[in-house]
C-alpha cells in the first residue's frame, strides 16, 4: 500500500481550446462541477467507475478505492483501500487528502456520503439507471478530468454496442426472465433498475416488478415459475455460481431454463457496459439456439 506522501502528484492541465458544455459537467444530483485545474487526487467508491477511470487514462490520479474495486487488478494493488461501499475508514480517507470523491446513489449510502462530503472539495454523484446514461457518465468524467477524446471514443463504442444489441434483440423472440441477486430470501430486480434495462436491450424482460422497491423479494412457487422462460443466477451481489443453475435445472427439468450469468457484465457501469452488451447478446444467441 502507498500513502498520500508517496503517491505521485500529476497536474491535469486545462485544454483551453475545448468548449466546455455545462450539461456535461452536471452530476446526478444537479451539482455543476468545474474542470480540474489543480493536482487531482481521486477517491472512487464505485467499483465499476474505478475501472472506468483507469480505462480513461486517469489511473495515476486514483489514490483511494473500496475493497470491491478489483479491476484492473494489478494497477489497484498500489491504491489504498478504504473499506466497503457502505462504510469506509474515515481517518484513512482524511490522510489521502482527495480533491475528488466519486460516489453512486445505488452503491453508497446517503449516510456515508453525508459524512464524507465535508472532507473533499469536489463530490461527484453518479446514478446511471439505463445503459444510455453511461454516455453522460463518460462525458462528465471526461470533461472534469480533461480526457474528452477518450470519453468520445467510449461514447462511440457504447452507441454501436447498444444499436447492435437492440437490433439483434428485436430479431429474437422476447423472453420473460427472473434475475436472482440474493438467496434466503430470494430477491430480484424491478423494471426501473439498470440491470433490468440492460437485459431489455436483448429482448429479456424481467418479471416481479414492484413499484415500491427496486429489489423485491420473490417466492419460487411452481405457479410463478411456469410463466418464465429463463431464471438467471447472478454472480453478484450474492455469489451464485454454475452449480446453482445446474441444481435448479435438475429440480425443474420441464423448465424454465436456468443460467449462471456474470453480474459484472449486467450491473457494472462505465466501460464494462460495452463488454456487457456484447456478452448479453452472445448469451441470448446461445439460449435461442437451444
Amino acid at each position: 500500500m502507498v500513502t498520500s506522501d508517496t503517491r505521485s502528484k500529476t497536474v491535469i492541465p486545462m485544454n483551453k481550446s475545448i468548449n466546455i458544455n455545462a450539461e456535461a459537467l452536471t452530476d446526478a444530483v444537479g451539482t455543476k462541477h468545474t474542470p480540474a485545474t489543480e493536482t487531482s487526487r481521486i477517491v472512487c467508491l464505485v467499483p465499476s467507475i474505478t475501472e472506468l477511470l483507469f480505462e480513461m487514462g486517469l489511473g495515476d490520479h486514483v489514490v483511494g478505492r473500496t475493497h470491491y474495486c478489483i479491476h484492473p487488478a494489478k494497477e489497484l494493488e498500489e491504491v489504498v483501500s478504504l473499506g466497503g461501499t457502505k462504510k469506509i475508514n474515515m481517518s484513512r480517507l482524511k490522510k489521502l487528502a482527495p480533491t475528488h470523491i466519486i460516489v453512486n446513489v445505488d452503491e453508497n449510502t446517503k449516510e456515508m456520503v453525508d459524512l464524507i462530503a465535508p472532507e473533499v472539495p469536489h463530490l461527484i454523484v453518479t446514478h446511471p439507471i439505463e445503459p444510455e446514461d453511461n454516455l453522460h457518465l463518460f462525458q462528465l468524467l471526461g470533461t472534469i478530468f480533461n480526457c474528452q477524446e477518450k470519453a468520445s471514443e467510449l461514447c462511440t463504442q457504447l452507441t454501436a454496442a447498444l444499436d447492435f444489441a437492440r437490433t439483434e434483440g428485436k430479431a429474437r423472440v422476447s423472453q420473460r426472465v427472473l434475475y436472482l441477486i440474493w438467496k434466503e430470501p430470494w430477491m430480484t430486480v424491478s423494471a426501473d433498475t439498470y440491470i433490468s434495462r440492460m437485459l431489455a436491450t436483448i429482448g429479456w424482460h424481467t418479471v416481479a416488478h414492484d413499484p415500491d422497491t427496486r429489489y423485491p423479494e420473490v417466492t419460487l412457487t411452481d405457479a410463478f415459475l411456469e410463466n418464465l422462460d429463463l431464471v438467471l443466477f447472478s454472480s453478484e451481489p450474492f455469489t451464485f455460481n454454475q452449480s446453482d443453475a445446474d441444481t435448479f435445472n435438475a429440480a425443474h427439468p420441464q423448465g424454465p431454463q436456468a443460467l449462471f450469468v456474470d453480474g459484472e457484465m449486467t450491473s457494472w457501469y462505465g466501460s464494462r457496459a460495452i463488454q456487457g452488451l456484447r456478452y448479453l447478446d452472445q448469451l441470448a444467441e446461445i439460449t435461442s439456439e437451444k
